[in-house]
Parts: structure tokens; C-alpha cells; sequence
């Protein structure tokens, strides 16, 4: 009985975890703004790349593992209409001539947060509205609380 109620107890904290820091997203991923880039990175003191990036902001601010890569996140997440976006949300792009090759955290007001490239050097704000990524945009997508993840992010837990 004593492990049932530990159990609903953990669930009960991590649904409400997940929504008291829905709001904290963006803002987490704001404050590694200036943060280095690098390939394959996941940690702002040695580098982050775009999905390292993300991942790493969801996993401190909601406990939710997310994919390694940008096209698997986006399998992992559910689609959303660009005029349902949200800030803390997803956002993804074609740069890399594949889809989903690159993914941001959507900021509110047309901007968006990412690991952008080796060129620019680190982490970065960027609008929607850019030519480049206005012609790049692959769509918005959306990650659930933990109990309302896709399989995908489930079996990784």
C-alpha cells in the first residue's frame, strides 16, 4: 500500500511539475543565450547544438528526455498549426536540405531561441519573420507532459 501511494505521489509531482515549469521553458532557454555552439554538444558550459540544446532545456525544466536528434524530436512531438503556437513550444527547419534538420523553442512574438551554427557561434534569438528561416520553416510541434508524451519520448524513460 505504502509503494501504490509513494507512486501516485511521484505521478501527481512530476503532472504538476511538468505544468508549473510549462511557462519556464522559454525562459530557461533565454538565459543560455551567449551559450557556445558545438556539434554534438549537450551542456551550455561545453556547447550545445540545436537538439542539445532543446534537449537540455526540457530536461532541467520538466524532467522530460527528449530525443537526440531534431528529427526525432519532432516524430516524438505533436503537430501544431503556426497560429497555435505557444511559448516553450517547438519550432523546426529545413536547413540542411532534409527535413527537421534543425529545431528552436518558440519565445512569444514571432521570435524564437536556438543553437543556431558554427558560424554564428552560439546560442541565439531569431525571428520567424527572417527571410531564412521564414523559407525554411518545417512547423511547430509541441512536447506533452510526461504522461502524454508520444511512445517515442516514452520508451526512452
Amino acid at each position: 500500500m505504502k509503494s501504490v501511494l509513494l507512486f501516485l505521489l511521484a505521478l501527481l509531482s512530476t503532472s504538476r511539475a511538468f505544468a508549473a515549469t510549462q511557462d519556464d521553458i522559454h525562459m530557461y532557454a533565454v538565459s543560455l543565450v551567449g551559450s557556445p555552439y558545438r556539434l554534438g554538444g549537450s551542456a551550455p558550459g561545453s556547447g550545445l547544438d540545436c537538439s542539445g540544446f532543446v534537449g537540455h532545456v526540457f530536461s532541467q525544466t520538466t524532467g522530460i528526455q527528449l530525443p537526440r536528434d531534431s528529427r526525432a524530436i519532432s516524430e516524438a512531438t505533436q503537430p501544431l498549426a503556426l497560429a497555435e503556437l505557444q511559448p516553450g513550444d517547438l519550432v523546426f527547419f529545413n536547413t540542411l536540405n532534409r527535413a527537421f534538420s534543425h529545431v528552436g523553442i518558440y519565445l512569444g512574438e514571432d521570435r524564437f531561441v536556438h543553437a543556431a551554427s558554427s558560424r554564428t557561434g552560439a546560442v541565439m534569438v531569431s525571428s520567424l519573420g527572417d527571410r531564412y528561416w521564414r523559407e525554411r520553416f518545417d512547423g511547430a510541434r509541441r512536447v506533452g507532459p510526461a504522461g502524454d508524451v508520444s511512445p517515442a519520448i516514452a520508451a526512452q524513460q
